[in-house]
């Protein structure tokens, strides 16, 4: 799995139905957002979209149009998902290592006992998809079967093979450095609600045979008011293979403060795949964001990185200039940008959670 600062053929999303329960009553404010996000992508890449069906289609083409964001860059598919967040039921892509030399045999199982299965059409020979089980962060917001199904239709659309490790894993989960590194976090990856027959030592050896990383970092709790159990892009992310940056709340009295002192001295102690320590960057939080007395889980770590282009969720607070300064600091190739997730927010996640990139 390659690090997502390296160069995309697209961006992934899925757009939000109205019927959904991602956006309960403020489902209106949302579909803008989607726009101004898409603006920015499609300046600096393609953009798959998974929609409902025709009728959606043609909805999402006219706001995008109302929106002046140019459609060239755009492809639809009718792909349907319950719900928006790519990030967890979407395809996770592999990249064969020194694919450019084109001289490398097509992909194969590499675990015999996977529940691998192998499209029919023909390969690109270099990629190939992973589809982990999908069950809505432990069963809580069921149906999600059609939401499940999504890398499977990725998969045959860009005829690649498909990977069914058969165990459940969502992409907001994991972080990689693409040389050997994965960041997770306990509270998500052994709760209970996820792969209860399976040990910490079973779920590192499933990480490592699927996504060909050999070393896995381990911090503990999420932020508060995350629903999917701590997902690490929330918290910490790679900006470099030997640089993260971590967030950390500033306020003793916040309920986050604790616990994300607690992942920072654990960030400090760790060593990357060659035994060499992470240079670690501190990230503000943005204060208490909620909405209707319930606080939503608002963190500048759910940036993501595009061609040259980092985009970050932003939320009318007096930290998103320090965040946008520090993110923009590591990121010297590319431009950042903030994004207002104010209302996105309510869905419980942003601009990293609704995406997932294809890479070259």
């Amino acid at each position: 799995m390659p690090a997502e600062w390296a160069p995309h053929v697209s961006t992934w999303l899925t757009w939000p139905r109205p019927e959904g329960i991602s956006f309960p009553d403020k489902y209106d404010t949302v579909p803008g957002v989607y726009a101004e996000f898409i603006r920015h992508l499609v300046a600096v890449e393609d953009v798959n979209i998974n929609v409902w069906n025709a009728e959606k289609e043609a909805w999402v083409r006219g706001l995008l149009t109302e929106r002046k964001v140019p459609l060239d860059r755009v492809r639809f598919h009718h792909f349907p998902a319950y719900e928006p967040w790519c990030r967890d039921h979407g395809p996770i892509f592999l990249v064969r290592p020194g694919s450019s030399r084109g001289d490398e045999a097509p992909f194969s199982p590499q675990t015999p006992n996977s529940q691998s299965l192998v499209t029919s059409a023909a390969t690109d020979g270099q990629r190939a998809i992973v589809d982990w089980g999908y069950n809505a962060w432990g069963n809580k917001y069921p149906p999600f079967d059609l939401d499940d199904a999504i890398p499977q239709h990725v998969a045959k659309l860009r005829g690649l093979p498909l990977f069914s490790p058969g165990i459940v894993m969502e992409g907001g989960s994991i972080e990689v450095n693409g040389c050997g590194t994965l960041l997770t976090t306990e509270a998500c990856l052994l709760n209970p609600n996820r792969n209860p027959h399976l040990t910490k030592a079973q779920i590192e050896q499933h990480l490592k045979d699927f996504l060909g990383v050999t070393h896995i970092l381990w911090l503990g709790d999420g932020i508060v008011g995350d629903d999917t159990d701590g997902h690490i892009d929330d918290l910490t992310r790679f900006v470099s293979p030997t640089t993260v940056v971590t967030v950390v709340e500033e306020d003793s009295a916040d309920e986050n403060f604790k616990l994300l002192q607690e992942n920072l001295h654990r960030l400090r102690t760790m060593k990357d795949q060659d035994g060499q320590p992470l240079r670690v960057v501190e990230l503000p939080m943005p204060g208490l964001v909620e909405y209707d007395g319930q606080r939503l889980p608002a963190s500048y770590a759910n940036f993501y990185i595009a061609n040259g282009l980092v985009c970050v969720p932003t939320y009318r607070h007096a930290n998103d200039h320090r965040a946008l300064e520090i993110l923009q600091h590591e990121f010297p190739r590319h431009r950042v940008v903030g994004i207002d997730s104010t209302e996105l927010i309510w869905g419980l996640g942003s601009f990293h959670c609704i995406s997932q990139q294809e890479p070259a």
